[in-house]
């Protein structure tokens, strides 16, 4: 039976693991040229992929309207055709893009955004309403996040949503979110092993919400890749939130520190990657980790963890014993 959790507050059930829809937006520029896409991808093999996450018990795909500049949705929408009822969608709003151009042009906070893009989303998805629908500017103040809630309660109330939620990475916007309307359900947050946000999980924690986490394997890090990314994708020109990658290539310091704690969260015959997620599951009950995946072998290894579930309670002690030494101080990117 596929390992299931509740999406927060919102009462719907989702597999415990989701499907990240990041990569296979493809390409999207910012300025000066840097990319914020994963490069160019195989449109036909994304919905292949979407396809072989449902078979595997999947039931969230979490996508927002900036990936691709809207690509990712419209791919989404195209492989759920006729499945609509077997997934739960998540999307985010708050990033401008011209699907032209594939280029970002800016961030927008405002309630009359907020239903635009909605709207946006929605033609793109082909459906007439959205799952969990995410502010997606991680650190807007919490003031401006809070002029949302009115609107979003409305849109709930029209049923173009079921819930919303928030992705950032600061736990005191996380927690004034998480005191507003009934219908907030989730803070998505960086997340993983190598980088565990205990406050923000925290506040997840204590007011119900479901805690959607995103880079759970570090952005391939996490799944012992070494192979050199091009410059149209994000990791090939970090900007400096992205510590993982180097120029394209693993960040030293980070890598030594997957090495230090492979053969823990391997020790039951699961792959790097399957370890990492099964940490994640064991870390608390209210994670959902949600793995971008562009093939379906990549699909298939990492929805394996579905079935072998939470990382065994020794090998998380063990994982857990080695970051005690580890997580302080980060090594440099």
């Amino acid at each position: 039976m596929t390992m299931t959790r509740t999406l927060g507050r919102s009462g719907i059930e989702v597999s415990a693991l989701g499907m990240g829809c990041w990569a296979i937006g493809g390409p999207l520029w910012g300025d000066g040229g840097q990319p914020f896409g994963w490069g160019e991808v195989d449109d036909d093999e994304s919905v292949r992929t979407i396809h072989a996450a449902l078979d595997a018990g999947v039931t969230l795909f979490d996508t927002a309207s900036n990936y691709g500049a809207g690509h990712s949705e419209r791919i989404l929408g195209r492989a759920l055709a006729g499945r609509r009822d077997r997934a739960v969608i998540a999307t985010k709003f708050g990033n401008r893009a011209d699907e032209a151009s594939r280029r970002w042009t800016g961030t927008d906070a405002s309630p009359a955004y907020c239903v635009q893009s909605l709207e946006e989303s929605l033609r793109r998805l082909g459906t007439d309403h959205v799952d969990l629908y995410q502010l997606h500017i991680n650190d807007l103040p919490a003031t401006a996040a809070l002029d949302l809630v009115d609107t979003l309660e409305d849109l709930v109330g029209q049923g173009k949503i079921r819930a919303y939620g928030w992705s950032t990475d600061n736990p005191a916007s996380a927690e004034a979110f998480a005191q507003t309307g009934p219908h907030c359900a989730a803070i998505q947050h960086d997340q993983s092993v190598l980088l565990d946000n205990a406050a923000t999980l925290a506040v997840c924690e204590a007011y119900g919400l479901a805690s959607l986490n995103r880079g759970p394997l570090a952005m391939g890090l996490l799944t012992g890749s070494t192979r050199a990314v091009g410059r149209d994708d994000v990791r090939g020109m970090a900007p400096e939130w992205l510590v993982w990658f180097t120029d394209g290539r693993p960040t030293p310091a980070w890598a030594a520190r997957v090495e230090q704690i492979r053969a823990a969260l391997t020790a039951d015959g699961r792959t790097l990657g399957q370890g990492a997620l099964g940490w994640l599951l064991a870390r608390s009950p209210r994670t959902v980790p949600i793995p971008g995946c562009r093939t379906v072998a990549q699909a298939a290894e990492n929805f394996a963890t579905l079935a072998l579930g939470p990382l065994p309670d020794d090998a998380y002690a063990e994982v857990e014993r080695l970051l005690a030494d580890l997580r302080q101080p980060s090594p440099v990117g």
